[in-house]
């Protein structure tokens, strides 16, 4: 059995790395649309104009970190049993895959405990797939479900 408080603990940090080095990012970009040397000299000058839009798309990035920070910090993690049908939270295990999938409303793609969880989303093709399925379901792709935790 997997502990997803302590998978939850792991995805957070990298979410908080991800957000700090946006944010140095979004200061770095701030502080360079804002130097003198920045200061247009001609019409066709558009280094601090373009600073500007990197310094906006940025600021962005770490918008968008705090939101899924938020999310999955919101997010209740509850313990499957056998007659669930799987939702946001349930790590599933598939026949014949040596992975787990954890299903999360964000962070599709992430890699936890060295690669043996990845993070599934409902718009992905799989998570399409796994959304309101139960144990023992046959996917159309030939794979069965054989735990949701």
């Amino acid at each position: 059995m997997t502990n997803k408080e302590s998978l939850r603990q792991s995805l957070l940090n990298i979410l908080n790395t991800q957000r700090q080095t946006a944010l140095e990012a979004a200061n770095s970009a701030h502080d360079a649309a804002t130097h003198e040397q920045s200061v247009a000299e001609t019409q066709y000058d558009t280094v601090g104009l373009e600073a500007a839009y990197l310094a906006h798309g940025q600021s962005q990035r770490v918008a968008d970190c705090d939101a899924t920070i938020n999310t999955l910090t919101a997010l209740t993690l509850h313990q499957f049993d056998k007659d669930d049908e799987i939702a946001l939270g349930a790590l599933v295990s598939l026949r014949n895959d040596i992975k787990k999938y954890w299903f999360l409303p964000v962070c599709g793609g992430i890699k936890l405990d060295s690669g043996n969880i990845v993070v599934i989303t409902p718009h992905s093709p799989l998570g399409e797939k796994l959304d309101g399925a139960e144990l023992h379901e046959v996917l159309d792709d030939g794979r069965v479900i054989i735990a949701i935790e």
